[in-house]
């Protein structure tokens, strides 16, 4: 079942068990990589004939970390690699919004696995997380009040 763009405790669910299954694989597969393009990826199946397609022939060449990558700009076009290094055994990788931000004022999905790929696309779940986070209504916040016409309010700045 394809997890939807709307943030809920399914769609939870089943970006876990796509990122388990992700930590969990000793490599990225064509399998496992299909996997997640059909339960994660709702702008592959729109009309972007020409990534699409790119990122077919990079899966079908065995470019794995290029067609994560590809796959990143397509779905999640405001986000960029901030940083993507090699410590200590483990790929580390990061995405932002803004790179020139210092990373305290910018929103960073990270992640770290052995293989470079399957990094890229952890971290693009932790972005997927963070963009449905975004997109949820602010129906959870306090309700509007109304306004009232008995007070004035002087707005102007003295200082």
């Amino acid at each position: 079942m394809p997890c939807s763009a709307t943030h809920s405790a399914r769609d939870e669910a089943c970006l876990s068990r796509l990122e388990d299954r992700l930590r969990g694989a000793p490599a990225l597969t064509p399998k496992l990589l299909s996997d997640l393009i059909a339960q994660a990826c709702a702008r592959f199946a729109s009309p972007h004939e020409r990534a699409r397609a790119g990122i077919e022939r990079l899966t079908r060449s065995g470019a794995w970390t290029d067609a994560a990558l590809a796959l990143v700009e397509l779905e999640l076009p405001r986000w960029r690699l901030r940083r993507l290094v090699h410590d200590g055994g483990e790929w580390r990788c990061a995405f932002s919004h803004q790179r020139t931000l210092p990373t305290g004022l910018d929103e960073i999905a990270e992640a770290s696995h052995e293989i470079m790929s399957l990094a890229i696309l952890i971290a693009f779940i932790a972005a997927l997380r963070q963009t449905a986070a975004e997109s949820e209504p602010w129906s959870q916040a306090a309700p509007p009040v109304a306004a009232a016409d008995d007070y004035r309010v002087c707005c102007d700045n003295f200082a």
